[in-house]
């Protein structure tokens, strides 16, 4: 790696993690999601019946894969699971990622080293940016893979050189590991590159070797992804036809939109606040790109298909209204300000092909204006985003970070203040329960829930062999008859929004009432956290 790179990667890697460990040991401030893909990595690791397939298949597996040697750490170091910091370290890593790609695209295009830099610094500063470094989430990853793939498609425009696109698609590939929002990206750069180098050679067999090469990688993705999953499963789309997949989360949940003008409305608004210069940039850099025949601003396709992605999918009542979704606006919008600025240089490439093309330098004239220009606009967007983010209604996911970043700013209601005090405390019942449950040594097996709701506990307990998950090849054995495999103690949940779907609850409907003769109520904790269920521990009857 390059000494500038190298800088870049390793300072924002460092403030990423800096951040994540603040707000997993300060104020215990986790996301959901990213908890509980640290818990179907324990699973699969320090369950009581590792295997590999106990990642689950509701969420695309690479972001618990990377993070397979620092949970096995965590026999050791508990803590590394119980707050989620092997989800951080994956999380800042790729995140650092995309700001060196961010910044490599600027050096490639010869931008004035003071807006390389800036533009460096604006998008790996973004709030957005530090949130999702710093959060474990799988849009860090996801964010890197696509800007690189991005990268490497503005490359190939100049240099033809079949290893760029090869990078391109493996590195979509690995984005629809990451999210399957990737499907959008990949399908636009595969048409894209189909059609550019179709209009270059003019032969339909080239056009669809080149398309083909990109595509590859995601093709190969999803079959072994979705095979593996119906081999294991039986479904090969377990995210929209399981009980625990985000179709049934968004009926359980009542999350989804309505469809119409006020889903088109409310998205519009979340991609306007996190880049509120990005219809302005856009036009501007289609114009120059058009006066000065410059094909590498084509690549962007690929980061604009995950917004309208992200449009459809809220329009249809298929997502929930996250401001995360459309995280893509960030990068798109700084890459776009990239190609605003003319073109110098040369771009260096390993094996050029033979439709590479002499990068040419671009009429300075007012270069100087329009660069500072674009890089103002980028610039721009950040304290809006930031504003917007503290937003219960622009965003439902961050705005509780008012309570742990500016506790004292701003004027809250009482009710909107205990609010996001309850989420920030999200996951401290289950991390008593876990710490109860280890404190009385039981054996392995001793306990058996859902971890619909139960994966905090997973993630926190010192001793995940003690309980009986839904991973567990015997789970089912087990539920049908708790005392006779030695089961002790049964946790439970109320059979009502995501509870339905608790496999307690569908075996024992009444289970969580009155213990369905399995057992006697030990004790019940009301949740602290926000929208968390009230647990209830009942001892089995011998």
């Amino acid at each position: 790696m390059r000494t500038r790179p190298a800088i870049v990667f390793l300072s924002f890697t460092a403030l990423y993690i800096a951040a994540g460990l603040y707000l997993a040991l300060g104020p215990g401030y986790l996301q959901g999601d990213s908890l509980s893909r640290v818990a179907d990595t324990r699973a699969a690791l320090l369950s009581r019946d590792p295997h590999l397939a106990a990642i689950g298949f509701i969420f695309t597996p690479l972001t618990a894969l990377a993070q397979f040697p620092l949970v096995a750490l965590s026999d050791w170091f508990p803590a590394l699971t119980r707050w989620g910091l092997t989800a951080v370290a994956v999380s800042a890593l790729a995140m650092a990622g995309a700001v060196v790609q961010i910044h490599s695209i600027a050096r490639e295009r010869a931008c004035p080293a003071w807006f390389t830099w800036g533009v460096t610094l604006v998008f790996g500063l973004h709030p957005m940016i530090v949130y999702y470094g710093a959060n474990g989430m799988s849009e860090a990853l996801f964010v890197f893979l696509v800007v690189w793939s991005v990268r490497r498609l503005a490359r190939w425009m100049s240099t033809d050189d079949v290893h760029d696109l090869m990078v391109a698609g493996f590195a979509l590939g690995l984005a629809y590991l990451a999210r399957y929002d990737a499907l959008a990206a990949s399908g636009t750069a595969t048409l894209l590159v189909a059609a550019v180098s179709y209009r270059r050679t003019r032969k339909t067999e080239t056009a669809i070797l080149d398309g083909v090469v990109v595509a590859a990688p995601t093709a190969l993705a999803f079959l072994a992804w979705s095979a593996t999953s119906w081999l294991v499963t039986g479904s090969a789309l377990a995210q929209f036809s399981s009980r625990y997949g985000n179709a049934a989360i968004l009926e359980q949940s009542g999350g989804g939109s309505t469809g119409g003008l006020s889903a088109i409305a409310f998205s519009l608004a979340e991609i306007v606040v996190l880049a509120p210069a990005l219809g302005v940039v856009l036009v501007w850099c289609a114009v120059l790109s058009v006066r000065r025949r410059d094909p590498e601003p084509l690549a962007v396709l690929a980061l604009a298909a995950v917004l309208v992605f992200a449009v459809l999918a809220y329009l249809r009542g298929m997502t929930f209204p996250f401001l995360r979704f459309y995280i893509s606006a960030v990068p798109l919008v700084a890459v776009l300000a990239v190609f605003c600025v003319p073109r110098g240089g040369w771009m260096t490439t390993r094996r050029p092909g033979p439709h590479a093309v002499s990068r040419p330098q671009d009429v300075l004239g007012r270069s100087r204006a329009l660069t500072g220009t674009a890089l103002l606009l980028v610039v721009a967007g950040v304290p809006v985003s930031g504003v917007a983010m503290s937003s219960p209604t622009l965003s439902r996911e961050q705005h509780s970070l008012h309570a742990v970043v500016l506790p004292e700013v701003g004027d809250r209601s009482p009710e909107l203040r205990l609010r996001q005090e309850a989420i920030v405390a999200s996951f401290d019942t289950e991390r008593r329960i876990a710490d109860y449950l280890d404190s009385l040594g039981l054996p392995e097996g001793a306990v058996i829930m859902d971890t619909v709701h139960g994966f905090p506990i997973i993630a926190s307990t010192a001793r995940p062999e003690q309980f009986v998950i839904p991973s567990d090849r015997d789970f089912v054995e087990v539920l049908n008859d708790p005392a006779a495999h030695g089961v002790q103690f049964l946790l439970t949940v109320p059979a009502e929004g995501r509870g339905v779907s608790d496999a307690l609850n569908l075996r024992y409907p009444t289970v969580h009432e009155n213990g369905a003769e399995l057992g006697a109520l030990e004790f019940e904790v009301i949740n602290s956290g926000d929208d968390r269920p009230t647990w209830r521990l009942w001892r089995v009857f011998s």
